[in-house]
């Protein structure tokens, strides 16, 4: 059975979706699901190509105990409309992007993350100009989303 595949995407690939790439890919890990379900993140964005999580990202995130210190941003590409079969955009604004860009082939899943929580949120709100909560509020808000995700995955796997 081919692996299903899911990119988070945000807008710069710095907070919210390594943010979601590391908490899931740790999920998936402990579930013993890592040759099943493969995962990426990107940016709509180009600003910070190849470069590490946000610090205060990668902090909050450690501090739960999830390792991000080896993702790195890229941009959302034409070919990951042919790759992935979930894309999942942090926020409104991002899905509206990927939309654009979509493929006309594109016959996956692209949707926002948050619609696989249950915080009765849609969005996943931008930290990168806000203090420490705003961060540990991302984290609630992804792994909450996480875990759902994970669960209808499983149920679409058997």
């Amino acid at each position: 059975m081919k692996p299903i595949r899911v990119l988070f995407v945000c807008l710069g690939n710095i907070c919210r979706s390594p943010t979601a790439h590391g908490i899931f890919e740790k999920m998936v890990r402990e579930s013993g699901l890592e040759e099943q379900i493969l995962i990426d993140s990107a940016g709509t964005g180009d600003w910070h190509i190849g470069r590490p999580p946000d610090r205060r990202a990668s902090a909050a995130a450690l501090d739960r105990g999830h390792d991000l210190s080896h993702l790195r941003a890229r941009q959302v590409r034409p070919e990951d409309f042919r790759d992935f079969d979930y894309i999942l955009a942090m926020d409104q604004q991002n899905l509206w992007d990927l939309k654009a860009l979509a493929l006309p082939e594109f016959n996956g899943h692209l949707g926002l993350f948050l619609d696989f929580g249950t915080s009765g949120l849609k969005e996943v709100p931008d930290p990168y100009y806000g203090g420490e909560e705003n961060f540990s509020q991302v984290l609630d808000l992804v792994e909450d989303a996480a875990s759902g995700l994970l669960s209808h995955l499983r149920e679409q796997l058997g």
